[in-house]
């Protein structure tokens, strides 16, 4: 590029997004690091009062950065209190809604139930965005276009009632739900998914779609600079490690969270050079 012509193409900013943060303290480190998004669970319905998550939603909001809030169970009712309780900037919902033909008939029964539920929160909760999981194969699975096919249509049906899609890696078909580190729900496995469906369905959205699923920084500047997604989600592989390097499930590593975040930084300035080459 001559050195009299100036680039002026806007820098992208890729969402970073790490889940599973219960606690005030860890969530302030990870602000520190650049997270934009820091996701907490509830896993049990009956307990749904947690005043160390509920701080660290407010710690998450004070410090600038988004909180998000999985519920990981179904009654609305008590998905309700639940947002009363924490007021959270965005609620995630990560039901398992198979992409598989042979699912098809059970699918739509359960996403008519998930669209009612989604369209009563945006109504109850205007002030909560919606992030809605998109169940996303391993590469290599059969039936692969009649597959990304099904999600297109799902990612039709659910952004007038969503703000974010989340792609997250579906192991083995739902007939097999126990595939699933959460019987029912996607997410934790650690695994990437198919990156041409989730390229198909990143380059269709009509909202901002954030890529899961096996993300570190190891393969995040690839995740970035291939698929270009709204922004990238981390659990698994950003957990600490106990002594047999297994993932510690709701403890972060803060050098696995700094790379990721670098990497991701580093992703966003080439897309922005070949922005600017290919503008000249």
């Amino acid at each position: 590029m001559p050195p009299e012509m100036v680039c002026v193409f806007p820098m992208k900013k890729t969402i970073v997004q790490i889940y599973e943060v219960q606690n005030p303290k860890e969530a302030e480190a990870l602000v520190a690091l650049g997270v934009d998004h820091i996701g907490s669970v509830l896993l049990d319905p009956v307990k749904l009062k947690n005043a160390a998550i509920r701080k660290t939603v407010r710690a998450i909001q004070q410090a600038g950065a988004k909180s998000g809030l999985i519920p990981l169970f179904k009654d609305p009712v008590k998905i309700y209190h639940a947002l009363d309780y924490y007021q959270p900037d965005f609620v995630h919902f990560c039901d398992v809604l198979s992409p598989f033909p042979a699912d098809q008939a059970p699918v739509v029964r359960e996403s008519e139930a998930l669209l009612w539920l989604q369209a009563d929160v945006k109504n109850r909760y205007p002030q909560i965005a919606i992030m809605r999981s998109l169940c996303v194969p391993l590469a290599g699975v059969s039936q692969a276009n009649d597959i990304q096919k099904n999600l297109l249509r799902f990612a039709e049906l659910f952004a007038p009632v969503s703000d974010y899609f989340l792609i997250d890696t579906l192991i083995g078909s739902p007939a097999g739900q126990s595939s699933q580190p959460v019987a029912g729900y996607v997410g934790i496995t650690g695994e990437t998914c198919d990156w041409n469906i989730a390229g198909a369905i990143i380059a269709s959205s009509q909202i901002p779609v954030i890529l899961a699923g096996g993300l570190s920084g190891e393969n995040v500047f690839e995740a970035i600079t291939t698929l270009q997604p709204a922004g990238v989600d981390s659990c698994t592989r950003t957990n600490a490690v106990d002594k047999q390097g297994r993932p510690v499930r709701f403890k972060k590593d803060m050098k696995k969270v700094r790379q990721l975040v670098e990497e991701a930084k580093r992703a966003d300035e080439l897309v922005r050079q070949k922005g600017c080459a290919n503008a000249f």
